[in-house]
């Protein structure tokens, strides 16, 4: 849908600097008070402005809450899943642990503190798979595309559908077991141990240099 000039001069009144203060007061308020405490009228007063103006830019909660996550990403300047290409699988799963271990301290925190919103609410749903959870989907179907290419594996193989699954979930599942974030050796080994032998790829494959 093209922007009507009357919406594009009201997102042209937002710098990139008072853009990223209202996210930033978005993710303190999230890691305070977690999501459902969370409020358009909270982050406005945090921020300084009238929440007429979060709703004309983000119309909703959910929306202005996966954008402030999103921006925190990009901001720090991090490797994406999307970067990934080591010229054979098992290396790219292995660069793919490495770049998701960068994020597990913080993505982690965050994601606990949307609590069971993440469950409930369809619109935050809807609006994390836009702007976090489908690029990476994205990135990984990349490195399977490249793969079956290669003739690694082949396309119908019934342990690629499981990987994003396996990767993600143990990124958050062991600070609830163990009561440590998963860093880059323990993901590396969890590809070692247990990704690339569903996949038939013996652990003496090494990334390509």
């Amino acid at each position: 849908m093209t922007s009507t000039p009357q919406a594009t001069a009201r997102r042209s009144k937002i710098s990139p600097e008072r853009e990223q203060e209202f996210y930033d007061a978005v993710l303190d308020q999230l890691r305070e008070h977690g999501y459902e405490a969370l409020t358009m009228e909270g982050v406005a007063a945090r921020a300084c402005c009238g929440k007429s103006t979060l709703y004309r830019q983000w119309k909703t909660k959910p929306q202005l809450v996966a954008a402030a996550l999103r921006a925190s990403r990009a901001r720090r300047g991090e490797r994406t899943l999307a970067d990934v290409d080591t010229g054979n699988l098992a290396g790219d799963l292995r660069e793919a642990a490495r770049i998701a271990a960068g994020t597990s301290g913080r993505d982690t925190r965050l994601t606990q503190a949307l609590g069971n919103a993440v469950l409930s609410d369809e619109d935050l749903q809807r609006a994390l798979r836009e702007a976090l959870v489908e690029p990476e989907l994205a990135a990984f179907d990349a490195i399977v595309a490249r793969a079956v290419a290669r003739g690694e594996i082949t396309s119908d193989h019934p342990a690629v559908e499981f990987l994003p699954a396996q990767l993600m979930g143990v990124l958050r599942i062991r600070p609830v077991l163990e009561g440590r974030y998963a860093d880059a050796e323990y993901l590396v080994r969890f590809v070692d141990a247990a990704l690339l032998p569903a996949l038939g790829i013996g652990p003496g494959e090494r990334p390509a240099t």
